[in-house]
């Protein structure tokens, strides 16, 4: 046997070959054969596109009901390539409780490169008018809002976007393309931290950008492709996959925490509880309420010994898995934002993130029970302690 019939035994054919299968095959190959030299080729190096992101992006964008897709390699490379298709000299509105972690893109990386950024109270439609300036570009809402369920009129601020000829920008992460669709309600673009109920697992890191337009198609597309910044074949391949599974997963969540959300706002040692359901706004925008709940503890100072007696929650970051994780937004989304303007925005440390998975709900209750009656028992320790401290000092 010659080396070249050698050879051809080992390495695959390059063209390869389609079958008809459940699931699209792993393009595991960073480069496609060409027919002609210089002609038009569907694949030709995998940074530029590949058939596992292509087919992903198609279902992105007909999730949300949009033209154009594009994966990301997480949640924030897809918000810096909306970013990224603005200029020195351009300004954005965000909301106040922004996500920690597009604090610190806008706050320590975009103004190094002269883009300005202005923060409201994005509940207040007057606030957001009187932000736009000449030179704003885009208006950054997040929906329910990221720590303290903040809900934006989606219409209402689209109204003014158009009023102003300034772009949309909505972050759907919360809600998913099943529970809220911002273009229906005016939005320009549509982003997504798909590393959450997208994929539903916590089994990889993916982001989101969908657009209608094709001339901010070609802007984020040159972004993807131009910074490298696209979702490799493997997770590409792996969310495809995940999404199969959305609808059940996201509906049994909300149900879930519609029975949860009801438990936390009778307990006593529970001050506050963030829930999206409870805006008026939301209702109509938005099918649920969704499947993430914000709750303050009466006592702050029993964060500790709360995260400390529940077993069954992941204490952890990210949400949308189809376990049960609980957050503490103060030292983990949104730690990179200062102290100082944290406890200006609400974020303390009494306040947590519940994103509820798929376990039996009333197991999730009995664990939260047993944790909260202990922050309340180690409040009346303490304060017993200190009566009789009290007491032994006025001796």
């Amino acid at each position: 046997m010659s080396y070249s019939q050698e050879t051809s035994l080992i390495l695959d054919s390059p063209r390869g070959k389609d079958y008809t299968s459940a699931n699209q095959p792993l393009y595991y190959s960073s480069t496609y054969h060409q027919e002609v030299l210089g002609g038009a080729a569907d694949y030709d190096y995998a940074r530029s596109g590949n058939p596992n992101r292509s087919l992903l992006e198609e279902k992105l964008a007909n999730l949300e009901g949009g033209n154009h897709g594009f994966a990301f390699s997480s949640g924030i490379a897809a918000i810096t390539a909306v970013f990224m298709t603005l200029k020195a000299g351009d300004h954005v509105i965000l909301p106040d409780d922004v996500y920690g972690g597009t604090y610190r893109l806008t706050e320590r990386i975009f103004r190094r490169f002269g883009i300005d950024f202005t923060t409201v109270d994005q509940t207040d439609l007057g606030a957001i008018a009187r932000a736009v300036q000449p030179n704003t570009q885009l208006i950054y809402v997040e929906t329910p809002s990221n720590p303290l369920f903040k809900v934006t009129d989606i219409s209402g601020v689209s109204q003014i976007a158009k009023d102003n000829d300034v772009l949309l920008a909505v972050d759907n992460t919360f809600m998913t393309p099943l529970g809220q669709s911002p273009f229906k309600h005016g939005a320009d673009i549509v982003i997504h931290s798909a590393t959450k109920f997208l994929s539903g697992h916590s089994d990889l890191i993916a982001g989101a950008v969908i657009v209608n337009c094709p001339k901010l198609a070609e802007d984020i597309y040159l972004i993807q492709n131009g910074t490298g910044s696209g979702l490799g074949v493997y997770d590409a391949w792996t969310l495809t996959k995940n999404l199969k599974t959305l609808a059940v997963r996201f509906n049994q969540s909300v149900t879930n925490a519609e029975k949860v959300c009801r438990f936390l706002k009778q307990h006593p040692a529970v001050a506050t509880v963030y829930y999206p359901a409870d805006s008026d706004i939301h209702v109509k925008q938005a099918v649920n309420g969704g499947a993430v709940i914000g709750f303050r503890l009466a006592d702050e100072t029993q964060a500790q010994t709360f995260v400390d007696n529940v077993t069954l929650l992941l204490v952890s970051v990210s949400l949308g898995g189809v376990e049960t994780i609980l957050s503490h937004p103060a030292t983990m989304s949104h730690a990179a934002i200062p102290e100082l303007v944290r406890r200006q925005r609400g974020i303390t440390q009494g306040l947590f993130r519940l994103s509820v998975g798929l376990e039996n709900a009333e197991e999730l209750i009995l664990d939260l029970q047993q944790a909260l009656e202990t922050t309340i028992n180690r409040q009346r320790n303490n304060k017993k302690k200190q009566y009789v401290s009290q007491c032994y000092t006025n001796q």
